[in-house]
Formats: structure tokens, sequence, C-alpha cells
């Protein structure tokens, strides 16, 4: 079969490439917004991108178009395929259909560190010789793909589970569709101010995900958030386990505890200790993301303290505290941090790693909940930790706007931020402001204009 994808190039629909791919289709796809790591991940598995969405794009004759969530009405190749009356179906249905059908499914849902916990629940799995399928929506580096196949004779597959919508003409969240046997809900805050109006929206879509999970299936859950604590008041269906820090309420599973002088820890099942995971990875929300993983990994039958040692190779994933580059001194950091909580935990995490070291937080709010002002009043003090922040948005109502003011958003910091409508000027000012030991962390969840190159190429003249 030979399958066209229209948003080819966000991470979910480029891992679903990767996975028609190997499962013996031809796979061809568009986009308007070609940039790494998605684009080159997909070149180099030889699937043809084409930019744009020109309606001549049909001539191709595809047997199936399938629709990412970034495609609307108005999109000249979809308006050509509705009025054609062309066959299309949603990826997240596609990859229910034709990939999850008959496997065994861990999901990873919440607001953060899906794509984190994601990755080290793959790893453990991959490590005590699961051989599983995943589609991740970043790059594991232990992978090197966003996705692929499970291994021959494997029935396990891994998937980040968004509460994002499916497609315009599915507004459900794509991960009713996965059909999970396992399910981490890992958190849950507001956000996606496009599509949902307030918390309770969102808690309504993770109820629907728990009616999915059959009787004999697990829920992985994070007794610390009272939102989920509400969307299991709603019904639970299934096996369930709860997890939390070291301050948990009484009733958690599974706890962490305290961090050991090397940054490893422990972790416990109802009070006694199953294993130690020792790492270099940085901050809380990391060891919280394990405990996830080593919850669920057990579902499966890996025993904690083999999925503990597994995490000892565990790499991280691409653009999460990614070391760019180091110029005179100074550390280039890249992270896919937007939302207001997840930039105080990367923030923490680094200051954790560096001490008393300056942070230079270089930041750009480019997710749609942040173009829409709903989290502008959190941003000033998610980015508190560091010493001096540089922001960048261009205000007005383009499509890459921002409809609010970030200088007076910034504010509150006085005289260590500063906003930027200007990529050269930003980049300019954070080269003069930094000098050796320091660190600079850049946040953002697109490309950024490659402004972590040009911040080093700054730094080198």
């Amino acid at each position: 079969m030979h399958i066209h994808i229209l948003g080819v190039c966000g991470t979910f629909m480029g891992g679903l490439a990767l996975l028609a791919r190997d499962a013996g289709h031809r796979v061809t796809g568009c986009d308007s917004n070609v940039y790494p790591p998605m684009s080159t991940q997909l070149q180099a598995q030889g699937i043809e991108l084409i930019e744009g969405f020109d309606p001549v794009q049909v001539d191709l004759r595809p047997d199936l178009f399938v629709i990412g969530n970034v495609v609307s009405r108005g999109n000249p190749l979809m308006e050509e395929i509705l009025n054609r009356g062309l066959p299309y179906v949603s990826g997240p249905q596609w990859i229910g259909q034709h990939i999850l059908q008959d496997k065994w499914v861990l999901a990873v849902a919440g607001t953060h560190g899906k794509t984190s916990t994601a990755s080290m629940l793959a790893w453990i799995l991959e490590d005590a010789g699961y051989a599983p399928g995943f589609l991740i929506g970043g790059v594991p580096l232990n992978f090197g793909v966003s996705a692929r196949a499970p291994g021959a004779g494997s029935e396990f597959f891994v998937i980040e589970a968004d509460e994002y919508d499916t497609a315009f003409f599915d507004k459900r969240s794509k991960f009713v569709h996965y059909r999970a046997r396992t399910a981490i809900l890992n958190n849950l805050e507001y956000d996606h101010a496009d599509i949902f109006p307030d918390l309770a929206a969102i808690e309504t879509q993770f109820h629907h995900l728990v009616r999915t999970v059959p009787g004999i299936g697990r829920l992985l859950v994070n007794g610390d958030e009272p939102a989920l604590r509400r969307v299991l008041a709603r019904g639970c269906w299934s096996e369930r386990e709860w997890f939390g820090g070291a301050e948990a309420d009484t009733d958690a599973d599974w706890m962490l505890g305290p961090v050991r002088a090397d940054g490893g820890f422990d972790v416990l099942l109802r009070g006694r200790i199953q294993g130690t995971v020792r790492w270099a990875l940085l901050g809380e929300h990391n060891r919280r993301n394990a405990l996830a993983a080593i919850a669920a990994a057990r579902h499966v039958g890996v025993a904690p303290a083999r999925a503990a040692e597994a995490l000892a190779r565990f790499q991280n994933v691409k653009r999460r505290m990614e070391l760019r580059g180091s110029v005179g001194g100074v550390n280039v950091y890249d992270d896919f941090a937007h939302h207001p909580t997840a930039i105080a935990t990367t923030i923490a995490g680094l200051r954790q790693k560096v001490g008393d070291a300056r942070i230079l937080a270089v930041l750009e709010p480019r997710s749609n909940t942040m173009k829409l002002g709903a989290m502008k009043a959190a941003l000033a003090p998610s980015l508190a930790g560091a010493d001096l922040v540089f922001g960048y948005g261009v205000e007005g109502s383009g499509r890459d706007a921002l409809g609010w003011d970030l200088g007076a958003a910034l504010a509150p910091l006085g005289g260590k931020a500063s906003a930027h409508s200007d990529l050269a000027s930003l980049v300019a000012a954070v080269a003069r402001a930094a000098r050796s030991g320091d660190h600079i962390l850049v946040m953002s969840n697109g490309g950024f204009g490659g402004v972590h190159q040009k911040i080093l190429d700054a730094l080198a003249r």
C-alpha cells in the first residue's frame, strides 16, 4: 500500500511514517515545517518529503491519505482530498488499527514527561530482551529513531499517549485509539489552551482513556496529582498502583528513596527496596519518570531490580538537556521544555548539576498554549531559578506570533530578564552576557531558528 502523510514532520506522524515503512508500505509525506531532528531522520530512512500542501499531490495517487492534526479545513491539499472523495484516516486511528492490533500496548500519558518516561520504559524492555516496538515523541539516544516495529516474536509496544486531539474530523484525544493494557498516568495540569477550555475538559479525556484499559490491565498513577485522583474517582475498571515521591501519601505503592551522593536512588514497593538506579540524569522529575517506568515494566514481567539496573545504561532523549556544544568555557544546552512547570523543573535539574554557576535561560514560548497567553502569568515564576533570562517572541497576528507582551510578562524578574523580537539581537545579547563558567539553557518546542548553533558561533567570534 502507498500512504501519503499530511503533516509528516510532526513527531508523532514522523514516527508513524517509520512504522508504516517497516510494515512494508510505500510512504511519502508533506509538511510546511521541515526541520531537524524529524526531517533528517525521515530522509535518512528513505522517506520522500514534499514541502507544503499543494493540491497537485493528489496526483501521487496513494491508496490512503493519513492526516495529522496539524491539518485543518482550508488546507489546500485537504480540500482537494475532500472534494474528490479520496480515502483518508487520522494518524492515531491508522496506528491503532494497523500497528497496535493484537499488541500488549504500554501507553504513557501525562502533561509532562511522556517522552522521557516512554523512552525509559522502551529501553528497560529492550535491555531485558523484550524487543519492544515503540512510538515516542522524540528520539531516544539508545535507539537513534523515534519509532520502530516490535522485534520478531515480540508482542510489546510502548507508545507516548498524547491527550491532544486526533484530527480536525475527530476531536477525541489521540490516546483513546491505542487500547492500552498498561497505562502510566504521570501527571495532569492545564495545557493545550487552543483545544481545551479548562482542566476539567482534559480530565474527561483521561477518564475516557481509563475506560479503554481492560480489567486485566493496569494503571500506574501519580498519587501526588489531585487531577488524576479526580479522574480515577470517576471510575476505574483495572488493576491500579499509585506512585509518588518521598513525601507521597501513605497509599502510594511505589516510592523514591533519598538521593545518594552519587546521584543514585532506591526504588521502593510497599516500603521495601526493590532496586537502585545509578545514572547521570538530573532532577526530581526524571527520578519520578524512572519510578513510573519501572512500575510499568513490572506489569509485563521485568523485575524492578532488573529495570533499575537497565536505567544505568539509559542515554536520555534528544533535546532533553542535550549539550549542543561548549565555547570558551560556556556550555550551551537544548531542551524541549515549554510549559511553565517543565521550564521550572528543567532549570532546577540543571541547578542541581552546576551549583552556583550562572544559568542563562533562553526561551521561545511558541506552543499554542503559550501563544494564546494562557500561561503568561506563570512564565516569570518558572524562570526565577535562572540568573539571566532572554525571551524571544514576535507580537502580532501571524501564525508564530504571540498575542501578548512578552516583556511585560517577564517584568517581575526585573533587570535580569529581557525580551527580544529579533533573533539576531537575541543571539548578540546572549553572547555579550555570557562568560566562562556559564551554562546557557535554550528551551523551545520548535527549531527556534537554529539559535543553539548561532549562539555557539557568536561565542566563538
